[in-house]
């Protein structure tokens, strides 16, 4: 038996940085956070002109870890712990801000020289009280040590990029509790992913459009799906043509949560 959907919301449509677009699923009015996570963006796509992009500048986190993964274009970050890598398409980097750390993420040299479209999804987890104050640490993820599961002869591919699924674990090492894949369909299909139901889980439509049978709805580009905790799997039908929707689930830590702009 699969969870079935508790809602399928529509994201805020916004602006960051340099007139960045941005699809926020959280935090927005109504909705403060989805514990453990603390905030989704999907950044972009914005096509920029030769020596139109830049980025964000320096700035300061704590208490929290963060995924960015990159969709289109290349970044470079870099942070006071001595982080550095360039993120590409297909590359993710994940961060533990933990005691306070200064990173920027800006466009590379290259990239801004030829221009071009920059797309990606940063997502903030939230990390265990008791790890609040743990040093500082950077993992640059580039997209070939992504671990990628093939099913129905490689018309559905599962990017394992954080937590584990079918006993294929990624590389990062992280604090918190959750597990995130992003779950491609070159043709319509379906396939069902195992959440503990002790676990809540959400699905993001990157691209494509997904069916719920049991509640005959679909969700589209730049919706979050919402599941209930009723069992220990949700069912995911794509019914368009390709599609890439990511997979979001984690135990939820039921602590105060004290938040205030990049903190």
């Amino acid at each position: 038996m699969s969870r079935r959907v508790s809602e399928i919301k529509d994201c805020l449509k916004t602006f960051e940085g340099d007139g960045i677009p941005v699809t926020r699923a959280f935090p927005i009015p109504g909705l403060r956070e989805v514990d453990p996570f603390l905030l989704f963006d999907h950044f972009g796509p914005i096509n920029y002109t030769p020596g139109g992009a830049t980025g964000v500048p320096a700035h300061p986190h704590c208490g929290f870890e963060a995924i960015t993964y990159m969709l289109s274009g290349e970044v470079e970050h870099k942070d006071s712990w001595g982080g550095k890598a360039t993120i590409r398409a297909g590359d993710m980097q994940w961060m533990t801000t933990g005691s306070g750390l200064i990173h920027s993420e800006l466009a590379t040299e290259g990239f801004k020289k030829k221009g071009g479209v920059m797309q990606g999804l940063q997502i903030w987890i939230n990390l265990p009280q008791k790890n609040k104050k743990a040093k500082p640490r950077y993992q640059h993820i580039p997209k070939d040590q992504i671990p990628v599961i093939k099913l129905e002869n490689d018309r559905i591919l599962i990017k394992v990029l954080v937590g584990t699924f079918m006993d294929v674990k990624s590389t990062v090492q992280a604090f918190s509790p959750v597990s995130i894949l992003d779950a491609q369909f070159s043709t319509p299909g379906g396939i069902t992913i195992d959440v503990a139901k002790e676990q809540i889980a959400m699905a993001y439509v990157i691209d494509g459009e997904l069916q719920f049978a049991k509640n005959n709805e679909t969700a589209s580009k730049g919706q979050m799906i919402y599941f209930d905790q009723e069992s220990d799997g949700i069912d995911l039908a794509s019914v368009s043509s390709s599609g890439s929707y990511l997979i979001l689930s984690g135990k939820t830590l039921n602590e105060p949560i004290a938040r205030h702009g990049p903190f």
